[in-house]
């Protein structure tokens, strides 16, 4: 099973009742689920339709549906109401002294509602006609769903050759001469010997305390196990595919967690190069997941 993006563009058109539609939907990336219906007036009796649709297939994104009508080629054109004009015009004289004296243009005078008269063009769908409309939506959410699944299948490849990459950086993070056996104990002998020759020299306890708190910072195995695991678990999902956003955004916070503390607690210029690397493929694979469903 593949993932999805949260990204993709359809449509579909047709013609019923002597109009013609067109539906077009796009989606982009969200936290969650957010649907934004956009239907002539007077056809707002199918919005819940059309949301329960999206809703019953897609998981997270910004999705925005739009549904236009016009007239199919041979129908009567447009008319403009002249009495809503007349308003316009008269209100824009009554304003004179706090607006623009200029006449507004033609373009923008038809754009205001009720001064084009479409002859009620959402009047005119039936029942029939409706079911035709829904249909036509159903086919733009096919595509939709399609065109987010071959992106996903693409987003997919990249985050699969990151881990892949991440588990090579851990690999050499892991086989780094400063954490062989040997490296580790000339290490901490020698850190031994500077806090015993403190002067003045330190109390026993503080002496334990520091000596504790060396062994833990330069340990970084307990890190790379988690790496590792982490490495892991990210691959399953990927596997598993479905709707693991939101679990690939978590475990890539994971991830930063364990290379910051990486390059804390490095004492080499090795380990802190192969963690700064590390660091920067983890930024790209949670900056590609932010567009997975």
């Amino acid at each position: 099973m593949t993932i999805a993006s949260m990204t993709g563009f359809a449509r579909t058109e047709g013609e019923t009742s002597g109009l013609s539609w067109v539906w077009e939907a796009r989606s982009v990336n969200g936290r969650g689920l957010d649907v934004r219906c956009r239907l002539p007036s007077g056809l707002d009796r199918i919005d819940p339709a059309v949301r329960a649709e999206v809703t019953k297939h897609l998981k997270r994104g910004n999705v925005a549906v739009t549904l236009s009508l016009s007239r199919a080629s041979g129908a009567p054109p447009f008319t403009v109401d002249r009495a809503v004009l007349d308003q316009v015009l008269a209100l824009q004289t009554d304003l004179h002294g706090r607006i623009d004296r200029a006449l507004p243009r033609l373009e923008n005078l038809l754009l205001i509602p009720g001064v084009l008269d479409r002859g009620g063009l959402a009047e005119t769908i039936d029942e029939k006609a409706e079911k035709v409309l829904l249909a036509g939506f159903s086919q733009a959410l096919k595509r939709l769903i399609a065109a987010r699944a071959e992106e996903g299948a693409r987003l997919q490849t990249v985050l699969l050759a990151q881990i892949q990459e991440i588990d090579r950086l851990t690999a050499e993070a892991a086989g780094a001469a400063v954490l062989r056996p040997e490296a580790v104990k000339d290490r901490l002998r020698q850190q031994i010997q500077s806090l015993l020759e403190a002067v003045p020299a330190l109390p026993e306890e503080r002496l334990a305390q520091e000596l504790a708190l060396l062994a833990a910072k330069g340990d970084v195995r307990e890190e790379l196990d988690r790496l590792a695991a982490h490495i892991g678990q990210a691959r399953d999902m990927l596997t598993e595919g479905g709707a693991i956003g939101r679990r690939l955004d978590f475990l890539s916070q994971e991830f930063n967690r364990e290379s910051n503390t990486l390059c804390s607690k490095s004492q080499d210029v090795t380990l802190t190069r192969v963690g700064i690397a590390l660091k920067s493929v983890i930024d790209q694979f949670r900056e590609q997941i932010q567009n997975v469903e």
